[in-house]
């Protein structure tokens, strides 16, 4: 019986383009964290501490212990909140610090995301304005050496550069109906 997948391909190099991409990249982000205010940057240690598994088990031993004393299984130790309203007191106050550390890595993270969000738009549009200029170039070619083209009216849309406002205004206008309707 055979698999029903392709084995991967062997290990190739990657592009020296590529290679100096991934490297510009990694140094960006390092330099963009290394930069950011001490504040977020503590914010973003203790939401990366609150999100492990050590937390977890931090917690479960503390609360546990804690527990365990105050219903009094421990002789050793007298009971100190056998009602336990300190610890639903305590568990309530680290909840509204750790919800603003994970919402202050969010909003850093969210940053990021849009200035990524940004640079792919750029690029897009780079690319197909490239593109379009290619294609023009392209059908002068073809025509100057008389070859037909397969279907000649696609190259009209082809030759001619996105405005991205106009798009923006399209995609705002259809939403706009689309909530009215």
């Amino acid at each position: 019986m055979t698999s029903p997948t392709v084995p991967p391909p062997g290990p190739r190099r990657l592009s020296d383009a590529l290679t100096r991409n991934i490297a510009a990249l990694e140094e960006r982000r390092a330099a963009e964290s290394a930069a950011a205010p001490r504040q977020d940057q503590v914010a973003e240690a203790i939401t990366r501490f609150t999100g492990s598994m050590a937390f977890v088990y931090l917690h479960l031993a503390v609360y546990g212990l804690w527990i365990v004393v105050n219903i009094g299984l421990v002789q050793a130790v007298r009971p100190f909140d056998p009602s336990f309203v300190i610890l639903a007191s305590e568990a309530s106050v680290e909840a509204i610090f750790l919800s603003t550390f994970v919402l202050i890595s969010q909003n850093r993270m969210a940053e990021a995301a849009d200035t990524r969000a940004d640079l792919d738009l750029h690029i897009n549009l780079l690319a197909e304005h490239e593109l379009t200029r290619l294609a023009a170039v392209v059908d002068a070619i073809a025509e100057r050496l008389g070859v037909a083209q397969a279907v000649p009216n696609d190259m009209g849309d082809v030759k001619q550069d996105v405005a991205p406002e106009a798009v923006l205004d399209e995609i705002a206008e259809r939403r706009s109906d689309r909530s009215m309707g």
